[in-house]
């Protein structure tokens, strides 16, 4: 039920968000490029909004959209249930989960900060 919920609702969303894109292709513009500020994404120079902007609610987006969603359903943590085994990077790159971070009856510690 939760996956057609999510299905429902990006889809509305990418319908919408295309739809508007066709009317109003400027106001559109400010504002994915607005929403790009937020993420920082506009301070690369070589990130120029004609290569990455356009893409926004296509197909492509809509699948990737939903596959990062449904992917994070598996991903809740409950009170009193097992942690999540969710993917992580490292600082070298390397791939692996969270859980692969216990060592026998030592507790694991999160601790999220800010790099800025």
């Amino acid at each position: 039920l939760q996956k057609i919920l999510i299905l429902l609702h990006v889809t509305l969303s990418v319908v919408v968000g295309k739809t508007l894109m066709i009317l109003f292709p400027n106001a559109m513009k400010r504002y994915i490029l607005k929403q790009g500020a937020r993420s920082r994404m506009n301070e690369n120079p070589k990130f120029a909004y004609e290569n990455w902007g356009p893409t926004f609610f296509s197909f492509k987006y809509l699948l990737f959209v939903l596959k990062v969603k449904w992917k994070r359903l598996e991903d809740e943590a409950c009170e009193g249930q097992p942690a999540p085994n969710t993917p992580v990077v490292t600082c070298s790159g390397e791939v692996c989960h969270l859980l692969d971070f216990l060592q026998d009856n030592r507790p694991l510690i999160l601790n999220f900060g800010s790099c800025t």
